[in-house]
C-alpha cells in the first residue's frame, strides 16, 4: 500500500511537468492540482485517514493556480512553493519556540511517535522547509520559466522525497509501540 501512496504523490508533479511542456505552467499547475484533489479523495476512501498537512497543501495548489488562471499571471505558480514552505517553515520553528511540535499536529493521523520525536521532526522540517523557500526564491527570481519547472519537478520534489526518507530512522526509533 506504500508504493500506491508514493505514487498518488508523485502523480499530479508528473503529470505538471508533461503538462507544462505542452501548455503553460498555469493549465499545468490548475490540471495538476484538480488532480491532487482527486488523488487526496481516492487515498481517502481507501485508507479513511488523510493528513492535514496534504489538505492544506492541497488547498494552497488549488487556490494559487486558480489565481494564476484567471489573472493569466504565471508569477502564483512560482511562488505558491515560496509561500507554502514559508508558512510551513515559520509554523514549526514558531511552534517549537512556544514548546509545541507542530508535526505532531499535522501527522499524527499518520504516525504515532514520542514528544521528543515529534520536536526533533518539527526542527528539522522547520529547517529543511525554510530551506526549499530560499532556494524557491532564488529559482523562479532567476531562471527562465523552463528552467524553474525543471528545477521544481527534478531538484526539488526528489529533494523533498530523499529528505523524507533521511528521516525514516528517526522516525521508526520514536515510534510509539501499541500494547
Amino acid at each position: 500500500m506504500k508504493l500506491k501512496a508514493f505514487f498518488f504523490e508523485i502523480l499530479p508533479i508528473s503529470l505538471f511537468f508533461v503538462l507544462s511542456q505542452f501548455y503553460s505552467i498555469i493549465v499545468a499547475a490548475l490540471i495538476s492540482s484538480l488532480l491532487s484533489v482527486v488523488t487526496l479523495i481516492v487515498f481517502y476512501l481507501k485508507e479513511k485517514r488523510v493528513a492535514k498537512f496534504q489538505i492544506f497543501s492541497i488547498f494552497m495548489s488549488v487556490s494559487f493556480s486558480t489565481i494564476a488562471y484567471f489573472l493569466n499571471e504565471e508569477i502564483f505558480v512560482k511562488i505558491q512553493p515560496t509561500i507554502f514552505n514559508g508558512i510551513f517553515s515559520t509554523v514549526l520553528l514558531v511552534g517549537l519556540l512556544h514548546e509545541k511540535a507542530m508535526m505532531k499536529q499535522f501527522f499524527s493521523s499518520q504516525f504515532s511517535l514520542n514528544e521528543s520525536t515529534w520536536k526533533t521532526l518539527s526542527l528539522r522540517w522547520g529547517l529543511f522547509f525554510a530551506f526549499l523557500t530560499i532556494i524557491n526564491e532564488l529559482a523562479w527570481r532567476n531562471l527562465s520559466t523552463e528552467e524553474w519547472v525543471t528545477v521544481k519537478v527534478f531538484v526539488l520534489a526528489p529533494l523533498v522525497g530523499l529528505f523524507m526518507l533521511a528521516q525514516l530512522p528517526i522516525t521508526i526509533r520514536g515510534t510509539i509501540k501499541k500494547p
